[in-house]
């Protein structure tokens, strides 16, 4: 016998008498109602199923309106108000170190948040007059614009709820499914219907979407929340490549007009862009495509896990190809046909400024600071538009606002009225650029301020930039992003320079309030062919104090530093981790 065959004979007989190993355990289920069946794996699954969150509306009216704060169950606070757009907010003076070690009860004010919905922004002055007042009248003159489309008022007292619903239909607004496991507001293009370069006008889709599916139980108890975005413009102005479903307006060389297909997009913790499904949506078909997408979400999301039941976590194990071939085959019952991708934006999605309407008339997009408003500044800003002949305006996704049918005489005149009503139609490019998370003062989550923070750093590079803004160095846009904890509610990975809240060491010690830094991230625009996330940096985090100086360096060293036609993302993923510091 050779040497190699005593061996192998030495192992075998090794092997013979080692303990067989043990076999690996069953891979846990998903939760994934086709796979494993209804059974709830935990207990947010088994009070979802025990009583619908749309059901909570009666109890409110009937029971807790009537009985104040301290009689509502915890199921009901922290789980099923959200159906109906409500969180309670946070108690004032709780310091951010203490956001991750208090218990929901400990840190929450006994007053809520209320998520007004604004599906595809769409306003009228009179729907805008009635927030403002139930601002001033419930909710101590707070209003806040989101990247979503939405307003948010706080300090809502329970017993005030149902006349604040009574008053919003009486306008054709809600608050409907404005948050919780279930699809929220849908994003749409602020210019719809009247922009010039218009693709398509998905108002009638999007209205659609609202009247069969927003308060229906056949959807109501998804795995979680379910983010929804549809544009015909193509400055593609609807952050789609973030939202669990999206539709882009294309031309089809063949089929015409109609819309490309994502999903499976969302930011949060774990990042991940949404996927090109290659497929061509015609228009008779979106809104089926669209449930059937949404149903994929509900019959096979993963509901074992919180963390992991987002539609992107699916996708990124199935794929576009399989995701594609399931919604055909299991829920449309037909193929859609392949299609192209939208061109590149040539223009930027924000809409800030004054374009003309393809009737002849004009909008005018203008920007708040950071998405801050009140009450009383919404309905004079009803007033103003109202003696100035405009009725409609738009909500966006950049915590904007867009003024719908001015005649051109009165642009000017407006465009002064708005700037005296803290709404700039011609920002700086750090005004137009910012937005920021609701943040510490309000809500639970949170780990910094933000609002504050947003302005101040604004005004300081407003004015330690103005020489670069003068002879034009300074970059025509520039987003700067500021969130309160690693959520991402303000998009910090899509952002030039996001920043993600959180308490950073002393020299003495006592932790204090700042940001990780990321770097060069951003969605498809006019300055970018394509989405990417933004670089991070180990060590670059930034004190809350020190953010002006620290932008006002790096835009510096940028302007210094960058190649001819460069742009500040291009840079910031190119340059040395020295230049970044």
């Amino acid at each position: 016998m050779t040497d190699t065959a005593l061996a192998g004979a030495s192992a075998d007989s090794a092997a013979s008498k080692r303990p067989a190993r043990p076999s690996r355990p069953a891979a846990k289920p998903h939760g994934q109602w086709k796979v494993d069946g209804k059974t709830p794996l935990n207990a947010n699954e088994t009070w979802k199923q025990e009583d619908d969150g749309l059901n909570v509306r009666e109890r409110i009216e009937t029971i807790y309106a009537k009985e104040g704060f301290d009689a509502i169950p915890g199921q009901d606070l922290h789980g099923r108000f959200r159906w109906w757009g409500l969180y309670t907010q946070r108690k004032p003076g709780i310091d951010g170190g203490k956001t991750a070690t208090l218990e929901p009860h400990e840190l929450e004010d006994k007053y809520f948040m209320l998520r007004v919905r604004i599906d595809g922004g769409a306003l009228t002055t009179e729907q805008l007059r009635v927030i403002g007042q139930i601002s001033v009248d419930f909710a101590r003159d707070s209003a806040d614009l989101t990247d979503r489309q939405n307003i948010q008022l706080h300090w809502i007292r329970v017993e005030d709820i149902p006349e604040i619903w009574n008053r919003l239909e009486g306008v054709g607004l809600s608050t409907t499914e404005a948050c919780g496991d279930v699809p929220r507001v849908i994003l749409g293009s602020p210019v719809a219907g009247i922009a010039k370069d218009e693709i398509i006008d998905p108002t009638p889709l999007i209205a659609e979407l609202g009247e069969r599916f927003i308060g229906n139980p056949l959807l109501s108890n998804l795995p979680r929340k379910y983010k929804t975005a549809i544009t015909g413009h193509p400055s593609q102005d609807v952050v789609h490549e973030i939202n669990d479903f999206a539709l882009v307006g294309v031309e089809h060389p063949e089929l015409g007009i109609g819309y490309d297909l994502w999903a499976g997009g969302a930011l949060s913790t774990n990042p991940m862009l949404g996927k090109r499904l290659g497929a061509f949506v015609k228009p008779e078909e979106a809104a089926d495509v669209w449930l059937g997408v949404t149903s994929i979400f509900r019959d096979y999301g993963y509901r074992r896990m919180r963390t992991k039941a987002r539609l992107k976590f699916l996708m990124a194990d199935w794929g576009p190809e399989k995701f594609r071939q399931i919604l055909e085959d299991e829920y449309l019952g037909y193929k859609l046909a392949d299609g192209p991708a939208a061109p590149k934006p040539t223009t930027p999605g924000d809409h800030i400024g004054v374009h003309e309407q393809k009737d002849g008339k004009f909008f005018i997009g203008a920007t708040p600071l950071a998405g801050r408003l009140s009450g009383s500044g919404l309905v004079k800003l009803a007033n103003t538009l109202e003696a100035r002949g405009s009725y409609r305006l738009r909500t966006t996704p950049h915590q904007k606002l867009v003024v719908l049918d001015v005649e051109k005489d009165q642009v000017e005149p407006l465009v002064a009225e708005l700037d005296e009503l803290g709404l700039s139609a011609r920002p700086s490019v750090f005004r137009r650029g910012t937005i920021a998370c609701t943040g510490i003062e309000y809500c639970k989550l949170a780990i910094v301020e933000t609002k504050h923070t947003a302005a101040t750093a604004v005004a300081e590079l407003e004015r330690r930039l103005g020489d670069l803004a003068t002879s034009g160095e300074l970059p025509q846009a520039l987003s700067l992003h500021i969130n309160g904890c690693p959520n991402s509610c303000a998009r910090i990975q899509t952002a030039d320079i996001g920043l993600k809240g959180m308490m950073l060491p002393t020299p003495d010690g006592d932790p204090s309030p700042g940001f990780q830094v990321h770097l060069g991230g951003g969605l498809a625009s006019n300055e970018r062919g394509e989405a990417g996330l933004g670089r991070t940096v180990r060590g670059l985090k930034v004190y809350v104090d020190d953010l002006p100086d620290y932008v006002e360096r790096v835009v510096r060293t940028f302007v210094a530093q960058r190649a001819e036609g460069q742009t500040f993302a291009e840079w910031a993923h190119a340059a040395d981790e020295e230049a970044l510091q």
